[in-house]
This record gives C-alpha cells, sequence and structure tokens, in this order.
C-alpha cells in the first residue's frame, strides 16, 4: 500500500457468522466499511459495522432482529510473533515482519458479537403468545396449586 489512506467496504451475512462457528448469530446483513491509513511505522485501521443480526429471544425462542452499530480502531504493528495489546482508544495488533495481509475476520465478528445485548428479548408484547402460555404458568398468591403441579404436596408445609 502506498501512503495515506484507503478504505475497503464488504458485507457480512450469516454465512460468515456460520463459518465462524456461531450458533447464536442466524442471519445477519452487515456493512463493514475500514479506512487503513499507512505511516512509516505502523497502519492505522479503522472500521465500522452497521446493520442487523437475527439471533433467537431469550424468551419465546422466536426469531429476533437486532440491530449492529459499532467499530473498532487498531494499530497495526510490525514486529516478532502475533500479539494484541490495548492502547487507549486502539488495539495494538502485532504481526510478523513481511507479512502481506491482515485478516479483520476474528475483529468484525468479535466487536459484532460484543456488540449485542446480553439479554435479547422481544420489546413487550410481541413474543410468541404460545410460547408465553408456557412461560406464565404463575398462579396468584390466594390460590392453591392444582392437583398436577409438583408443588402440591408443599402447600401445607407451613402449617
Amino acid at each position: 500500500m502506498a501512503q495515506g489512506g484507503t478504505q475497503f467496504d464488504w458485507r457480512a451475512d450469516g454465512t460468515f457468522f456460520g463459518n465462524s462457528g456461531n450458533s447464536e448469530i442466524l442471519a445477519a446483513d452487515l456493512g463493514v466499511t475500514v479506512h487503513v491509513e499507512k505511516s512509516m511505522r505502523f497502519f492505522g485501521v479503522d472500521g465500522t459495522i452497521t446493520g442487523k443480526v437475527t439471533v433467537l429471544c431469550d424468551r419465546c425462542l422466536e426469531e429476533l432482529e437486532l440491530p449492529v452499530d459499532t467499530g473498532f480502531k487498531l494499530s497495526v504493528k510490525f514486529g516478532e510473533g502475533a500479539e494484541t495489546a490495548d492502547a487507549g482508544d486502539r488495539e495494538i495488533v502485532m504481526i510478523p515482519e513481511g507479512s502481506q495481509e491482515l485478516d479483520l475476520s476474528q475483529f468484525v465478528y468479535d466487536y459484532t458479537c460484543i456488540s449485542l445485548p446480553m439479554r435479547r428479548v422481544h420489546p413487550e408484547g410481541e413474543c410468541n403468545p404460545e410460547a408465553l402460555k408456557y412461560l406464565s404458568t404463575e398462579e396468584s398468591a390466594g390460590d392453591a396449586p392444582s392437583a398436577g403441579s409438583p408443588f402440591a404436596a408443599l402447600k401445607d408445609i407451613l402449617k
């Protein structure tokens, strides 16, 4: 690469995440833009990832589409071994001297996954009502457990 900046754009879909061994992301439609700035001693790599992924809802197990809007900043340096470190707002990546390419797929995968919320559920009222029937087996505080309930034998324990 010549001195200065170069921009790369590509798409990441469900196949990309399937090939990464991710079973949580069922489908994806992500745009990845990477701007590479070459200086004398290192490459600055600034990436943005935007789009949507499809995962299973933690509550009803139906498909749930989530937005993705994240990015990463790397400083790629040449040196012995392949190491990764953190320096402020940039992650420092060391690659062997003489390397001709840098595979960013693991960074796209990792930053997409960590951008997703820990709890992945549909907004209130949008979960599959059939699945919710099985989840809402609560009985009101005054009701005795039904005869088929595993807690029916415990109803008189405190008396």
